[in-house]
C-alpha cells in the first residue's frame, strides 16, 4: 500500500472524492485542491485512468520538514532514489510554494535537482548520469515548510483526453468541464442541452459519464514507463475499464452559433466514441423538449471572446429563453461579478471555481419541481 495525491482545481474537492470513493479507493485526507489516497499500483492506475475532475495524479516518495535549503537538500538526498530513477532516466524536477520559507520555487526545483543526482551518484558509484532514457518527473510541493517529494504519475495532465485534437477560441478544460456535469447530478438518465457548447467538452464528457466511458481510455501514462512497477496494473485496469462500457445513447444536444465549431464537435465526439445531437444554432432561439432535463452553459465571460456589454446582454437573453422551460435545471459558469444581478434571478446554489486561471462562480438553478435532485 502507498501514498498517492489527486491534485484538483480549489472548489473541486469534493467532487474528486466522490470519484475516488465510486473506484472503491480508500481515502486519508482531504486539502486545498488535494485529495490524498491509499493504494497499490492498480489503485494508482484505475484513479490515472477514471478521474474525470482531477489534474493529475502523482505517488509520495517522502515527507519531511524544511525551513532551510541545507534541510531542503539533506531531505530530498535521504529519498532511495534508486529505487525510482534509473541510471539512464531523464530527470525533471518540477516544484511548489505556498505558506512556505522556502518561497523561490526556481531555487527549490534546483536544489531539490542537485540532491536527487548526489543520491544517484553514490547509489550508482558513478559521477555520471547521461539523463538519455525515459523521463522521470519529480514534484516538490511545499506547504507550511512541510515538503512533499512525488512522483508524476500522469506526465500530460488528465485533462487531456485523447480526444481534442481541434480547438476554438477560450475553450472550457475537460476536467472542469466533467466537474460541472458531475455538480449538475447528471447521471445519463434525462435530458443534457449545451446551448455554446464550443468545441463540445461538456456534451462529450457527459455521455462518457452516461456511459460510463473511462476518461484516460485513449491515452498513455508517465507511470507505465517506470521500470519499478509491473505494467500489467494498467493493462488490467483498461480491461476493466473497457469492461464496465454500457452500450447506451443518451439523450445530449450540443448547440453553437458558429457552424464551425459544430463542426469540431462532431470530429472530437467521434474520437472519443460517442454519439451526440449537434445543431448550428444561436441562444436568441434556444428551445428545449420533452418534461425536463439539465442545461449546462459556459457563456462568454466579456474579457476574450465578447465585449462586456455584449456579454450583458447575452445573459439577458438566456435568462428569457431559459425561463420557458421550468422544469430544467440551469448550470452557468462564469467570471462576471454582477451576473446574477444582470441575468435578473438569485442562483439557488453557488460554488467558487476558475477557468483559465479566471475565478468564476457556477450558478445553478434547480427546476420548479425539482426534476434533479441535489
Amino acid at each position: 500500500m502507498m501514498r498517492f495525491i489527486a491534485t484538483c482545481k480549489l472548489g473541486l474537492e469534493s467532487v474528486v472524492v466522490n470519484e475516488l470513493k465510486k473506484l472503491d479507493i480508500e481515502i486519508e485526507s482531504v486539502r486545498d485542491a488535494n485529495i490524498i489516497f491509499f493504494g497499490d499500483f492498480f489503485a494508482m492506475a484505475r484513479a490515472c485512468i477514471w478521474l474525470r475532475s482531477a489534474e493529475r495524479v502523482l505517488m509520495i516518495v517522502d515527507e519531511f520538514h524544511a525551513e532551510t535549503f541545507e534541510q531542503l537538500y539533506t531531505g530530498i538526498k535521504n529519498v532511495k532514489w534508486q529505487d525510482y530513477i534509473g541510471r539512464n532516466s531523464f530527470i525533471h524536477v518540477k516544484g511548489k510554494s505556498a505558506k512556505s520559507k522556502l518561497f523561490s520555487v526556481s531555487d527549490c526545483q534546483r536544489i531539490a535537482k542537485k540532491a536527487i543526482v548526489d543520491s544517484l551518484f553514490e547509489a550508482y558509484h558513478t559521477h555520471n548520469l547521461p539523463e538519455t532514457g525515459d523521463e522521470i518527473i519529480v514534484e516538490i510541493g511545499l506547504f507550511k515548510d512541510e515538503v512533499t517529494a512525488a512522483l508524476d504519475c500522469c506526465g500530460a495532465g488528465l485533462t487531456r483526453r485523447g480526444y481534442k485534437t481541434w480547438n476554438v477560441d477560450a475553450p472550457i478544460a475537460e476536467t472542469l468541464g466533467a466537474a460541472m456535469v458531475q455538480l449538475s447530478r447528471y447521471s445519463g438518465d434525462v435530458p443534457l442541452i449545451d446551448p455554446m457548447c464550443g468545441s463540445g467538452t461538456m456534451p462529450i464528457e457527459a455521455a462518457m459519464i452516461a456511459k460510463n466511458m473511462a476518461v484516460g481510455l485513449k491515452r498513455g501514462f508517465a507511470a507505465e514507463s517506470w521500470g519499478f512497477i509491473d505494467n500489467g496494473c494498467f493493462d488490467m485496469a483498461r480491461e476493466q475499464a473497457r469492461d464496465s462500457i454500457i452500450s447506451t445513447d443518451p439523450d445530449i444536444l450540443g448547440c453553437d452559433i458558429d457552424g464551425k465549431a459544430i463542426e469540431i464537435c462532431k470530429k472530437h465526439a467521434k474520437e472519443a466514441g460517442v454519439n451526440i445531437r449537434w445543431m448550428v444554432r444561436p441562444i436568441e432561439r434556444f428551445e428545449a423538449s420533452g418534461t425536463g432535463g439539465i442545461i449546462v452553459c459556459n457563456p462568454p465571460y466579456g474579457r476574450r471572446l465578447l465585449e462586456i456589454r455584449e456579454a450583458e446582454k447575452l445573459y439577458r437573453v438566456m435568462r428569457d429563453r431559459f425561463d420557458r422551460y421550468t422544469h430544467w435545471d440551469k448550470n452557468i459558469i462564469t467570471s462576471h461579478n454582477e451576473f446574477e444581478k444582470i441575468y435578473g434571478r438569485k442562483a439557488d446554489r453557488r460554488r467558487k471555481l476558475s477557468n483559465g486561471g479566471l475565478v468564476c462562480t457556477l450558478y445553478r438553478y434547480f427546476a420548479e419541481d425539482g426534476f434533479v435532485k441535489d
